[in-house]
């Protein structure tokens, strides 16, 4: 994307506003929407279990719940992981992040890569949900992000996502574009994990990330309507 044509509002809508902590309170979530609605976020990305609580404030907007599953680790069952996709998206999830189950992709079993990516984003077309599959790069070589990029492109999720946030290290702009080239216009790249200042986020923007994942939406937002 360009970004000398990239308006306040439309960046603001490439932001999923991001509460993954594990010691928060429900004031914090209902402060994540409230401020989810009032700039303008895509979606506020939180753990499943509030998901219920986030759809009921936010169903009467054009705000999303964006649910992570097998988060943060991917180390879930498949079993557990559809059914975990299945019960955000009933609860009110219009968004699914999934984590890939890294220890079969070092085990090259992409067999059973293949088949998990399928029947998680089966689930999100059906029921008319965006699908997002996590990679954790910071994990993997070159080759890896390339082959489940590939994966990817023969499955169609909605996006795949560079990164859980929880890992060593998260967006990398070289990612980005890694994950691009193989995927071309086919399936949109979300970048995620660190991205705490606008000048990283133009940046993934720029490398062809369509969605910012960041828990540092306001400050980015703000920042950029002060460089307009």
């Amino acid at each position: 994307m360009d970004c000398k044509v990239l308006t306040k509002s439309r960046l603001a809508n490439m932001i999923d506003h991001t509460n993954l902590k594990q010691f928060v309170s429900d004031d914090a979530f209902i402060l994540l929407c409230k401020e989810a609605i009032s700039y303008g976020f895509k979606t506020v990305a939180i753990n499943c279990a509030v998901t219920k609580l986030c759809y009921s404030f936010l169903k009467d907007t054009d705000v999303l719940v964006d649910s992570a599953v097998g988060f943060p680790l991917g180390q879930n069952t498949l079993e557990t992981k559809l059914f975990e996709t299945a019960d955000a998206i009933q609860k009110g999830a219009g968004e699914i992040d999934y984590v890939v189950n890294l220890v079969e992709l070092k085990n090259k079993n992409y067999d059973y890569i293949r088949g998990e990516m399928e029947q998680i984003v089966d689930i999100c077309s059906k029921h008319n949900v965006v699908s997002k599959v996590i990679f954790e790069n910071c994990y993997l070589t070159e080759e890896e992000i390339i082959k489940l990029a590939e994966i990817a492109l023969e499955i169609r999720p909605t996006y795949i996502k560079t990164s859980t946030g929880f890992g060593e290290y998260g967006a990398k702009a070289e990612h980005v574009k890694l994950m691009k080239s193989v995927v071309k216009d086919n399936v949109l790249v979300k970048a995620a994990g660190g991205i705490r200042s606008v000048e990283s986020a133009l940046e993934m923007i720029r490398a062809g990330a369509s969605r910012i994942g960041t828990s540092a939406g306001i400050k980015i937002v703000n920042d950029y309507e002060a460089m307009l």
